[in-house]
């Protein structure tokens, strides 16, 4: 079974979606996982503001990750985002899962979105788990 510490780098090397995002893999510990990236003007929807996928994708990213430290395949299945504040090109931001509460098969999850210390979005996701291991 792979080690749950390497389990992200892995799921990152495999995603180019968040590699195009720019997700960098900031700490990682069995249930916790925080990640960094830095909104690009490619990001930016009609009022000059992030596009609020953006967050999302980097909360939904430290979401997956942490849920899968657990060394089962975990798999999503809800959900949600408030944004709570608007975004800039070039605000670095980090995603930290906060809560990852293992109830038998199901994994609810809470995540964090910065600008610095300031909190800009609230995730919150439920996961299946599986029976198979990452090996």
């Amino acid at each position: 079974m792979m080690e749950a510490t390497q389990i992200p780098q892995h799921m990152l090397s495999k995603d180019p979606f968040s590699t195009w995002l720019g997700i960098k893999i900031l700490s990682v510990e069995v249930g916790k996982v925080s990640l960094g990236m830095q909104v690009r003007p490619e990001m930016l929807n009609s009022m000059g503001k992030a596009h609020g996928g953006i967050s999302y994708s980097l909360a939904d990213t430290a979401f997956g990750f942490t849920a899968n430290t657990h060394g089962k395949y975990a798999l999503s299945i809800e959900s949600s985002i408030n944004h709570i504040e608007a975004l800039e090109a070039g605000d670095f931001l980090t995603a930290t899962c906060t809560l990852d509460l293992p109830k038998n098969r199901l994994g609810f999850h809470i995540v964090e979105v910065k600008r610095g210390e300031e909190l800009v979005a609230l995730f919150k996701g439920v996961v299946y788990r599986t029976n198979k291991d990452w090996v």
